[in-house]
């Protein structure tokens, strides 16, 4: 068959080791595999034998949304392959189906005992194992997690709605954006721990801001813009959000002064000075 004569011209690295998932690299990719508890951006297009037409794709999709290993993909062969993929990476695979949609298939897509191809490509993943543990605790235990442990969870989620703010997930984004905040709240134990806090923190709080803004609720991009200058009072992003949220507002006084603020850190920042052409 043409998947028989495939395997045996490219002698397909198995990674089952009974022949059900086998792999060939078509691109390399960079940095570490897959964790795996990861939730992962691909694109892939699947094949049935004796057709040149996918019978499944998401490539039509500039940015696919994130999915987690062990809950969104359900094909066991696609687990095992990404497992060994690394960011960047494009690969081949072969499922038999055993590791694909079994002996009944997928009528009437999927023929029965079905063997199948998928070409897939790593755009990034995240590793959410430890935001997941942290949040699976109770409050009393989030509160003695390590430091070090609460900045990497605020991290990773702040990594999150990132991801969804450039798929125009604001809403989302929004959420995971206020589930890092949520986090940063503890007492420092000396200057070098609160400088650590208020970087995580700095960083969420702009992501805040926009993110309001792109929902059109310049009042509350205003206030996490203020929080922003209360951690970094010449922070020009922050003074630049708040000048943005003043603007909508038809505050023009504050806006103005938010935005020269702005333009006296930034001179040739050509956002802060449109910005003040918009509002002349």
């Amino acid at each position: 068959s043409p998947f028989q004569r495939l395997v045996q011209a490219r002698r397909l690295r198995d990674l089952s080791g009974d022949g059900g998932v086998l792999k060939e690299v078509l691109r390399p990719g960079a940095g570490e595999p897959v964790a795996p508890d990861a939730s992962v951006a691909v694109k892939y297009s699947g094949y049935l034998e004796y057709a040149d037409e996918p019978f499944c794709t998401n490539c039509y999709r500039k940015l696919p949304r994130l999915m987690k290993l062990g809950k969104d993909i359900t094909l066991g062969g696609l687990e095992i392959g990404l497992l060994t993929m690394k960011k960047g990476e494009l690969a081949r695979f072969v499922f038999t189906p055993d590791y694909a949609y079994g002996k009944l298939g997928c009528p009437p897509l999927i023929p029965l005992n079905a063997t199948v191809l998928f070409e897939v490509e790593l755009l990034d993943f995240l590793d959410s194992a430890e935001s997941d543990r942290f949040f699976a605790l109770t409050a009393e235990q989030q509160g003695v997690f390590p430091l070090q442990k609460v900045l990497k969870v605020a991290d990773t989620e702040r990594e999150f709605g990132n991801y969804l703010y450039h798929q125009q997930r604001f809403m989302d984004a929004k959420d995971r954006y206020k589930r890092a905040y949520s986090i940063l709240g503890r007492s420092p134990s000396n200057e070098a721990e609160q400088r650590q806090i208020n970087a995580s923190k700095l960083l969420v709080l702009l992501n805040l801001s926009l993110t309001y803004l792109k929902l059109e609720c310049p009042a509350r991009a205003l206030t996490y813009g203020e929080k922003a200058l209360e951690i970094n009072q010449r922070n020009a992003k922050a003074l630049f959000r708040c000048g943005q949220a003043c603007l909508c507002m038809t505050e023009y006084e504050k806006a103005r002064d938010f935005l020269v603020r702005a333009q006296h850190i930034q001179p040739f920042n050509h956002d802060i000075n449109n910005e003040l052409k918009k509002l002349a």
